[in-house]
Order: structure tokens, then sequence, then C-alpha cells
């Protein structure tokens, strides 16, 4: 059985997607970009767009009932690989050994133009 999660406190799905399923043990939640959800807004730096992301992905394990001591896997997406560093670090500050288990790649593009999207699944 899945459930569907879904919080105005994330930027709403922009297709035939949910921002996450409710899987019993474990939350899959959609790959997030850096939009703030009340101004539409999208940051400049990698570092501010990296803090928005995980303000997104927050939000929608919150929604879940969970946080980010219950992420197991994280997959990041980045436009251009020169802002690892640079993501690494705020993504450094916000998780806590033991760390989740993570994948990370460039990829062409990213939706909007963005520079960073973060997925991620979470148990319970």
């Amino acid at each position: 059985m899945k459930k569907v999660i879904a919080t105005q406190a994330a930027p709403g799905a922009i297709g035939p997607y949910s921002q996450a399923i409710d899987a019993g043990d474990f939350v899959f939640a959609s790959g997030q970009i850096p939009i703030n959800p009340v101004t539409g807004e999208i940051p400049k730096t990698i570092e501010e767009q990296t803090v928005q992301v995980l303000k997104n992905v927050y939000a929608i394990l919150n929604e879940a009932g969970m946080n980010f001591d219950n992420v197991v896997k994280t997959t990041v997406f980045l436009s251009d690989m020169n802002d690892f560093a640079a993501m690494n670090d705020v993504y450094g500050k916000t998780f806590t050994a033991p760390y989740p288990a993570r994948s990370a790649v460039a990829v062409r593009e990213l939706p909007k133009g963005v520079k960073v999207e973060i997925e991620v699944i979470a148990k319970r």
C-alpha cells in the first residue's frame, strides 16, 4: 500500500509525480530543487541553493513524521561537478553520522536551470 505525502511547505510537483510516497517502512521523496515554496524564487549560489533544497526535503520528511536522521540514501544531481565541494560543505552541516549512503552525479541540465537537485529515501 502506498500513500502520497504532500505539503505546501515545499514546492508542489510540476508534473505527474508526487512530492513523496510513503511505502510503509520507507518514504521515497522525489528530487527537490531550490524553489522557495512561498516566493517561488530560486537563490543564486550553489550554497544558497543547497540550503533551500534541504529545507524543501526537510518539509517533506516532516510531513511524513520524519527528519534527516531517518534518511538512509540520497542522490545529489549537480549541473556542474565543480560545485561539488561547496554543496558538500552545506550537506555535511545538515546530516550527521552515521551519514546516509549517497550518490552524486553531474547531469547536463536540471529543471529551471538550477544548480542542484536532491532526492532521498528515508526509513522509519
